[in-house]
């Protein structure tokens, strides 16, 4: 049963140096976001020696007393729906996801059904209010017409675990994609900050890193052919259209990307030819990282078979 009443918490900054609140709170409730943390610092759910803190960002003292209220998870007001899913892994704690192109993974406007987050309450309905959020399970994201594997957390621990192994760098991602031509190198690392583009605000682009946030990719070529290479992607970091972005900018944007690669597909191609293929990460609760994988979709691998009997 859902708790109805806000959860109390209560630490002690016991650091030799002064630090950050949020930072304090988040190392302290490691199964919530950073973001979320600072969300209940601005309505007043958090207070520092019995006054209410003045900013996320307010300088701690050791000794300082850091008490807060957690409201219950509100449900998200999302009806669950019953989409198939390919699920490559599920346990108690969370579950993989092979999910197809053409599914967009959280309700958006013009996206109030049909979407992952409806698919995943279907299949695990006690994913409501998992966070708090109106994304309810989701750790990362994938574009609308990117396949491949993604993680739904189903608890509060779960999604706080894997939340930090994103955003500490330690959950290795590989796409596979197919690209126009070749990038100047066999293989190279990316490091190019990615914001918005000045002139059209819905689509992002390389720019200067005051103006972006960081952005590193590394590529390998697995197989040449007269006017395309398959790659193999490992972003390192996790800007929206990261890859798709970051080959076009090298010159070889991705096969089928009719937004920042070519307006008409070189290729019989109905979608970009981008896969998520491959994760790595350390499930919730055990030390050693797993690995998993999804092999390419039918309709790109026959893309593929007919470039290799070319």
């Amino acid at each position: 049963m859902a708790a109805t009443q806000d959860r109390l918490e209560s630490f002690v900054y016991d650091r030799e140096a002064s630090g950050r609140l949020d930072v304090f709170l988040t190392a302290c409730l490691p199964e919530f976001s950073r973001s979320r943390l600072q969300a209940l610092i601005r309505v007043g759910r958090v207070r520092v020696n019995g006054k209410e803190a003045a900013k996320t960002g307010q300088d701690l003292a050791p000794g300082d007393r850091v008490e807060l209220r957690i409201p219950p998870a509100r449900p998200s007001g999302l009806a669950a729906e019953q989409i198939p899913l390919e699920v490559v892994f599920e346990n108690a704690d969370l579950m993989i996801v092979n999910k197809p192109a053409g599914m967009v993974v959280h309700p958006s406007p013009g996206h109030d059904r049909g979407t992952l987050v409806h698919a995943a309450l279907g299949h695990a309905p006690d994913i409501a209010g998992i966070g708090g959020e109106e994304r309810p399970g989701i750790v990362h994201r994938l574009d609308k017409e990117t396949s491949g594997l993604i993680v739904v957390a189903k608890n509060d621990a779960a999604l706080g675990w894997l939340q930090e192994q994103f955003r500490s760098r330690r959950v290795e991602k590989v796409y596979l994609a197919l690209v126009d031509g070749r990038p100047p190198t066999p293989s190279g690392r990316v490091e190019a900050a990615i914001g918005r583009n000045t002139t059209h605000r819905k689509l992002m682009g390389v720019v200067a890193l005051e103006k972006g946030r960081e952005a590193v990719s590394e590529y390998r070529t697995l197989e040449s052919f007269p006017e395309h290479s398959l790659l193999e992607v490992h972003p390192l970091t996790g800007r929206t259209h990261q890859i798709r972005v970051h080959m076009a900018f090298l010159g070889c944007p991705v096969a089928g990307d009719s937004v920042y690669g070519r307006k008409k597909p070189s290729l019989a191609l109905e979608r970009h030819f981008l896969h998520a293929h491959r994760l790595k990460l350390v499930l919730p609760g055990e030390t050693s990282a797993r690995q998993f994988e999804a092999a390419l979709p039918a309709e790109l691998q026959a893309v593929l078979n007919g470039l290799r009997k070319e």
